[in-house]
């Protein structure tokens, strides 16, 4: 066989992804995974993952690293930090080409791009990232050593960080813009009985300010709004994903969010294409369930290679 056409070709490593590649090679398919970034996706950005069944306590990065070792051990051939520059997915052998000279060929193909962190896109934003502003915990929390910040959010993922990053922090803000929380009472139990951690509800930021460096969050009272400084040291943003489904538009059939639909099977409109993970429209994002549909979606697509031939 042509060392570049195989029978499945997976875009994206990260939870759903790199699963998929796991039950695909174990069932001797010769599987490529193509991932633009870092394998892992979003996993590596958490700090400790506690809820995945089977395993009490687990940072991210680690639980993505043996991930990505179980499927490589399989067989699975994973290519990382590469440009998907043309994808041909209509036809009985799909097409994938790879930083404008490498094309790849297969039967089937697994879309799990993930998603990525939702901006406020306020003034200054833009501005102050990565000089005061992060959206990664697990990156950049041991730089705020003794210092104040703020976390922005209300669900799961800011409730949890900002008590993973009271670690470093000598004081955590969360400002959140509702009067209450949509993350799981244990996680707004554990943030609320932390004496580091201080709330301010019903409120959003509306700017940042500074010099070289973040220095000021202005904070909107929203029944109000009236406006307020805040000095800080940094600020860390959780208020949910976007799929990275952009270079999919105009391929497959996606709502109005941009999420790839599929069918129970993970199937999209066209044969052969499969979707899983938080790129696809769904109402919840866990490791767990990116798991789980990466598992549907590689078990379709090897019924559906079965089938055609």
């Amino acid at each position: 066989m042509n060392e570049n056409m195989f029978d499945v070709i997976i875009l994206g490593g990260g939870a759903a992804g790199l699963t998929a590649g796991i039950y695909t090679s174990r069932a001797k398919l010769k599987t490529l995974i193509l991932n633009e970034g870092v394998v892992g996706g979003q996993m590596v950005l958490t700090d400790e993952i506690a809820n995945y069944p089977g395993v009490e306590n687990i940072g991210g990065f680690q639980l993505a690293r043996i991930m990505k070792k179980q499927a490589k051990t399989f067989g699975c051939t994973i290519k990382s930090n590469i440009k998907i520059t043309r994808m041909e997915l209509d036809g009985a052998l799909k097409t994938i080409e790879v930083n404008n000279k490498t094309n790849y060929s297969a039967k089937s193909v697994i879309l799990t791009s993930g998603g990525r962190a939702r901006n406020l896109n306020v003034p200054g934003e833009k501005e102050f990232q990565g000089s005061g502003i992060s959206y990664c915990a697990t990156c950049d929390g041991d730089f705020f050593q003794d210092k104040e910040i703020i976390v922005v959010g209300g669900g799961n993922s800011a409730l949890e960080e900002a008590v993973s990053l009271t670690k470093y922090a000598s004081k955590v803000t969360i400002v959140h813009e509702f009067d209450h929380f949509q993350a799981y009472p244990s996680a707004v139990e554990e943030a609320k009985k932390n004496e580091k951690i201080h709330f301010i509800m019903e409120s959003t930021i509306a700017a940042f300010k500074g010099d070289a460096a973040l220095k000021t969050a202005v904070i909107r009272h929203i029944p109000s709004g009236k406006k307020s400084d805040m000095p800080i040291d940094g600020v860390f943003i959780f208020i949910g994903y976007v799929p990275n489904t952009e270079s999919f538009k105009g391929l497959v059939k996606m709502n109005e969010r941009l999420e790839i639909i599929t069918d129970e099977d993970r199937q999209t409109n066209l044969d052969g294409v499969f979707a899983a993970g938080d790129c696809i429209a769904k109402r919840w994002r866990q490791v767990s369930t990116a798991v789980a549909d990466g598992t549907i979606a590689a078990l379709s697509a090897a019924e559906y290679i079965a089938k055609q031939e």
